[in-house]
């Protein structure tokens, strides 16, 4: 209960009715001691400085804290996904990549089981079981029978398509079918593609097929323009000897067929076949049972089959799971290895190593869910940090090859707007941008240097997204990011940048295996000392702990707060708590943080720690509430939290209210958020009058002076010239009726 101590203080105004109480004014600095008006300084802060940089703004700094607050508001909400999403799903290698977990999923190309071409041998006849698993249950690509018509007729045909799009498959079908209509003939696999450039190639026998395969990349496509032109004596000679010749290929082979000499070459582009097309063929063959199907597709959806063709859609992925399905095994836990997205990370990465491709990765990892030309415009900016200065910009078009080297990223509509980057798995950029920064040591300064960029990026949601980063980051190596960044910018001066370093920390302490480490880090900085940087290091301690962690851990949110609060005269991390304690309301946890505030300001005396407990309430009480996406549903915009919430919390603010309208310096404060409530917000959220009122009640119940304070101010503001109050006279008398 509040009590009224000997030390009240009386309210402001010659007719006050607590105008004869004795007790001490606050004190003010003495001559020399340190304020905080402009740059600050090591060194205690007063109480009257820390007071008035709680209550006093400028119009700049208000809206790069609000900016700031919203990207921070924006990365919780996506570090929530993202800590969902992982809920429950196996990430084998997403801790540490040691070098013990075995990789072979994933985009890995490489086909097995193909028997080695003896020394000399420019070709090698296919195996006919390798022929059979080609084109037994084959499921024909859109445009299957155009292409074949223009083999027959060319006998020559490139076949483009990216990884995993059944190139190989689709070329042998081809050849077979073409050779079986001139006739019949033998297939085989033209080893080494550069014997097409000597000048007297020519087809080993009649009605032969021959398969070439480039792979995109310095050892496939690269040097291979010659060959353009000499593809015409290769179809001459084809030609003479009833020859067919199916080249395969990807991007890279793409690009060189829209240079000189490519148009007179046939080519056709393969459109990946639908996975679940080819399973269901894989497991029912060619029979058309509808039941049999109905029930594979039941079975696909309930065991997370489907879900894995859709992230990972190649064909060779679909015979896999119909394997499974044939031999009567687990196919849910074949899904769920299949959706393990360290697999495809790993792979992928040994793959490629340019960086281009790197660059495109990291940058969609990092901004996976905005626009496409946000995403291309920071891998070109970290591409340009990883290779040479050139002297004119270099010809990068990423949206080319989404489709090839970059399959797990789809370019999704969005409306009218530009489309969105998103991975086909919610997983998959998390673990790309740990592999990068534990396995790519030559990148990490680059990396780092370049969110550095993006933390101040113009844009809200890319500030928002490279602060989650970088605590995707921090949790990969939580000793080596204290002390390579988080500290660094947790101790800056810019705003901004310590919001970031606050949402990083927030990420990296929701992963269960860096999660004590974090708040032992963010105990240490908020117990530290008053030098200008110490200060700002527990004021960003202050921060993490009103994000993510607060929620999921209000009663540690709370003890940081005490510590980084109680440092005895030093004031300076007043706001930053007070600011801490709006989060944590805002996370829905105003219980903790209210029943925190009574016990810190139980003594209800001067002392340090209860004028700053009561300040910090009355900030939090005039806090207008800001919309965020995850924000309570209940809340009302432009309201502060602990008002539209009401009666919820009755009893604890009606305790506290009455503790700071009874004391300076929090006195003048308290009457001005009181009478803010009354006549700003109130008008702003319908129906909280009468809560308010029943609260007023609560506390004029209480023993000492607190009904008839509040009757006064309430006439005062109800006769106000200025200003007068309708709701106002509508608490006083319902306050004069004690009902």
């Amino acid at each position: 209960m509040s009590k009224e101590p000997l030390t009240e203080t009386p309210d402001t105004g010659p007719q006050s009715p607590d105008a004869d109480s004795t007790a001490p004014e606050a004190k003010p600095a003495p001559e020399g001691e340190h304020r905080t008006d402009g740059a600050e300084q090591d060194g205690p802060v007063s109480e009257s400085d820390a007071l008035r940089n709680l209550t006093e703004s400028t119009s700049d700094a208000d809206a790069e804290r609000s900016d700031a607050l919203r990207a921070g508001a924006i990365a919780d909400l996506i570090a929530q996904r993202l800590n969902d999403d992982a809920s429950g799903t196996r990430i084998g290698t997403l801790a540490l990549f040691n070098e013990t977990v075995s990789f072979g999923g994933g985009f890995n190309t490489t086909g097995g089981g193909r028997r080695a071409a003896p020394r000399g041998l420019p070709t090698l006849a296919l195996d006919p079981s390798e022929v059979a698993g080609h084109t037994d249950l084959f499921v024909q690509p859109s445009g299957y029978g155009d292409a074949l018509g223009v083999l027959c007729e060319e006998r020559l045909l490139v076949l483009t398509g990216a990884p995993g799009s059944g190139r190989e498959a689709t070329a042998v079908n081809l050849l077979g079918e073409a050779l079986a209509l001139s006739g019949g003939g033998a297939c085989h696999r033209l080893l080494d593609p550069a014997v097409l450039l000597e000048s007297d190639w020519t087809p080993q026998a009649e009605n032969t097929g021959y398969l070439a395969s480039l792979e995109d990349g310095p050892a496939g496509v690269t040097g291979f323009a010659e060959a353009l032109r000499r593809l015409p004596s290769v179809v001459a000679a084809l030609r003479a000897g009833g020859g067919l010749l199916v080249l395969t290929g990807g991007h890279d082979l793409t690009l060189l067929l829209r240079g000189p000499g490519g148009a007179a070459i046939a080519t056709h582009a393969l459109r990946p076949v639908d996975p679940l097309a080819v399973l269901e063929r894989r497991v029912l063959g060619h029979a058309e049972d509808p039941e049999s199907r109905t029930a594979l597709r039941a079975l696909v959806e309930t065991t997370g089959a489907a879900r894995a063709l859709r992230e990972q859609p190649a064909a060779r992925h679909a015979a896999r799971l119909a394997s499974v399905i044939r031999a009567g095994g687990d196919v849910a836990a074949e899904a769920a290895a299949l959706r393990d997205p360290s697999d495809q990370v790993r792979d992928w990465f040994d793959r490629y190593r340019e960086p281009e491709a790197l660059a495109f990765a990291l940058a969609a990892a990092t901004l996976e869910g905005s626009g496409y030309l946000t995403v291309s415009e920071a891998a070109v900016k970290l591409c340009r940090a990883l290779t040479p200065p050139e002297p004119a910009a270099v010809d990068l078009r990423f949206r080319d090859r989404v489709g090839y080297e970059q399959q797990w990223i789809q370019l999704v509509p969005d409306g009218s707007g530009p489309p969105r980057v998103r991975f086909r798995s919610a997983l998959l950029g998390q673990v790309i941008l740990r592999y990068a920064w534990t396995s790519l040591d030559g990148w990490r300064e680059a990396v780092l240097a370049w969110l550095r960029q993006l933390l101040s990026h113009s844009d809200l949601e890319v500030r928002a997204r490279a602060a989650v980063a970088a605590g995707v980051l921090a949790s990969a190596d939580h000793h080596y990011a204290v002390h390579r960044f988080l500290t660094s910018w947790a101790g800056a001066a810019s705003w901004p940048l310590r919001q970031a370093a606050a949402t990083a920390l927030g990420v990296a302490g929701s992963r269960p295996e860096t999660s004590e480490a974090v708040w032992e880090l963010l105990d240490g900085w908020a117990r530290g000392g008053s030098s200008a940087q110490q200060r700002r290091l527990a004021g960003t301690a202050a921060n993490a702990v009103g994000g993510i962690l607060g929620r999921e851990a209000p009663e540690r949110a709370v003890a940081v707060l005490r510590a980084a609060l109680d440092r005895g005269d030093d004031w300076g991390t007043l706001p930053s708590v007070a600011w801490g304690g709006v989060h944590l309301i805002h996370q829905g946890q105003a219980g903790t943080l209210l029943d925190a505030l009574l016990e810190w300001s139980e003594p209800q005396d001067l002392s340090p720690m209860v004028v700053k407990s009561l300040s910090a309430f009355v900030f939090a009480a005039s806090r207008p509430y800001e919309r965020t996406a995850d924000g309570p549903v209940a809340a009302v915009p432009g309201v502060p939290l602990l008002l539209s919430g009401l009666p919820r919390h009755g009893d604890r603010l009606a305790e506290l209210w009455a503790r700071a309208l009874a004391r300076r310096p929090l006195q003048e404060t308290a009457l001005e958020a009181l009478r803010a409530w009354i006549d700003t917000y109130c008008d702003k959220c319908p129906g909280s009058l009468d809560p308010l009122g029943t609260l007023l009640l609560d506390i004029a119940s209480r023993p000492g002076s607190h009904r008839r304070r509040l009757l006064w101010w309430l006439e005062k503001w109800e006769g106000d010239r200025e200003r007068p109050s309708k709701n106002a006279a509508v608490l006083r008398r319902r306050l004069e009726r004690g009902a």
